[in-house]
């Protein structure tokens, strides 16, 4: 994990209120995902097998675009497939950069907060897909050093 950039901080903090979300949150979740590192991918084959391999195999969309949605994506790992769902129509590969990255993720994480019903410990295991229970508590554990 590298040291948060102050001006990705500020960032980050910017975009959380323009969703109305915790800015210390949003900077948890950003150490937590990618260690502020805005270059931060990673595939997933269970997500691809699970989610994409349908929409390529009916041909509703090409290899490339399957493989992109198949990858987490910048600071807040955004999945590919996840973006799409939220109306995000851009280069997959953008949402490295930390505007576009945050805001897409903000925008996700704030839904998914919602349909928790303002839950935190259970938006925190929807956005990681409930394989770590620990996952939210890891999350808030570093929400009071964004405070």
């Amino acid at each position: 994990m590298s040291t948060p950039v102050p001006a990705l901080v500020a960032q980050a903090k910017e975009i959380a209120l323009g969703h109305s979300l915790d800015p210390a949150l949003v900077c948890a979740l950003i150490e937590q995902e990618s260690g502020w590192n805005p270059w931060a991918i990673r595939y997933e084959p269970k997500f691809m097998i699970r989610y994409v391999a349908p929409l390529f195999t009916n041909n509703k969309i090409t290899a490339t675009e399957a493989y992109a949605r198949s990858f987490s994506w910048g600071l807040l790992q955004v999945m590919g497939q996840v973006a799409r769902e939220s109306g995000y129509s851009g280069p997959l590969s953008q949402l490295c950069d930390p505007a576009i990255g945050i805001y897409t993720g903000c925008k996700v994480f704030a839904k998914k907060l919602s349909d928790a019903k303002q839950d935190l410990p259970t938006a925190l295991l929807h956005w990681n897909g409930g394989a770590q229970t620990d996952y939210p508590q890891q999350v808030m554990n570093r929400i009071a050093k964004y405070q």
